[in-house]
């Protein structure tokens, strides 16, 4: 029979190890995992965002998916404003160059974000031919035509009605551009769709229906830093482009209406190879643009949906897929950009710290008959897609 001081050391012995014991369990994993991050609200949040000169007032949409990725999108140049996407440890920046205001888009903005059209891209000589008549558009770069002209689709207010569904958030812009306007035939009721959805990818439709013969060429002309705006230049960012031809420039960016093979050349993003790797090669056609700024013709014979471009940045783990319906994407460096801008949270946007890539038809187009048609016609209808999907690694 055990004393009494016998028992209590024996009762302390077994509290002790009772204690080692569970701290051996815990150690050795059989604990309850943390519970998982409780998942985001799929949201579309609208805000005023300011009037423009006329009076015309501007929102801003939020579309929020599942995962907490964001788009901010307003109805002034159907422009994202910002874009926000983790990292592969699951921090969030915003990947996007642009503004914080209104203002600054109006004032000064080198198409950040925005709807660009009608025509995407440069005509040359400001005009183009079309059923034997001859239509005259602004001369907005240089002696050529950028971007749908003095007020293109990137300056104007569109009409937006937002969406929810089971596993998307969107909003919905529309614009009538009259007949005449900057110089284009017809009236062109465009419609550009923005989907966030949860499988973190940005989905842009483009429709456009017009009452007289036309030429279209819608994009998007976001400029992307995957490290996060304002965070440093892209050079280190590693491109894969699925295209082995591509379309050769003069000394004014407009194509010779060649289709040069990129092989041996500067312009050789078949395997991915970093966007700085080359861009200072002796290089005429790197000469011409300050840099790329040039329009590859894409791996494919059909207007189905397919991959264009896949760009890593390898410090933060950012992956963005760039999925499209069109024959050819415009790939620019920033190279005009000098260090003259200040963004969003006091950033100033120096030499090369965004690079776009915009699907869409060639440059041109109107005026290079062996290249494929920018013609729309009333009894036909003008779509097309693109995909911007956001992963790690």
């Amino acid at each position: 029979m055990l004393s009494k001081k016998n028992f209590v050391c024996l009762a302390a012995v077994l509290l002790i190890m009772a204690m080692m014991f569970c701290s051996c369990t815990k150690r050795g994993g059989d604990e309850k995992p943390p519970p998982e991050p409780q998942r985001a609200e799929l949201s579309v949040r609208k805000q005023d965002f300011g009037t423009t000169a006329d009076g015309e007032a501007v929102e801003l949409y939020t579309l929020t998916n599942s995962n907490g990725l964001k788009a901010k999108i307003m109805t002034y140049g159907g422009i994202v404003v910002s874009l926000e996407v983790p990292d592969m440890n699951g921090k969030i920046a915003d990947v996007v160059l642009g503004y914080e205001t209104l203002s600054g888009y109006v004032s000064n903005n080198p198409y950040f974000g925005a709807i660009v059209g009608r025509y995407a891209n440069r005509i040359a000589n400001g005009g183009f031919t079309l059923d034997g008549t001859r239509y005259k558009l602004a001369k907005n770069n240089g002696e050529n035509h950028l971007h749908g002209g003095i007020k293109g689709f990137d300056k104007v207010v569109w009409s937006a009605e937002s969406f929810k569904k089971e596993d998307a958030a969107g909003l919905k812009l529309t614009y009538l551009s009259k007949d005449g306007e900057e110089g284009y035939p017809g009236n062109l009721i465009c419609t550009v769709t923005y989907t966030l959805t949860n499988d973190n990818e940005l989905k842009i439709s483009f429709d456009a229906l017009t009452d007289k013969p036309t030429v279209v060429n819608l994009s998007h002309h976001s400029y992307f830093n995957l490290a996060g705006q304002g965070v440093g230049d892209i050079l280190g960012h590693r491109l894969m482009i699925n295209a082995d031809t591509f379309t050769p420039v003069d000394a004014g960016l407009i194509p010779t209406g060649e289709l040069r093979s990129v092989k041996g050349t500067p312009m050789d993003f078949t395997r991915p190879a970093a966007i700085g790797a080359r861009i200072n090669e002796d290089d005429q056609q790197l000469k011409y643009g300050g840099g790329y700024d040039h329009n590859w013709v894409l791996n494919k014979t059909d207007d189905a949906l397919a991959l264009a471009v896949r760009a890593y940045e390898p410090t933060t783990g950012r992956v963005m897929e760039v999925y499209t319906t069109e024959p050819g994407i415009q790939f620019y460096a920033g190279n005009f950009l000098d260090g003259s801008i200040t963004g969003k949270d006091n950033k100033i946007y120096k030499h090369r710290y965004g690079f776009c890539l915009e699907p869409q038809h060639f440059p041109d187009s109107p005026n290079k008959p062996n290249f494929p048609s920018v013609v729309l016609r009333p009894d036909q209808k003008y779509t097309h897609i693109t995909v911007y999907k956001f992963s790690v690694r």
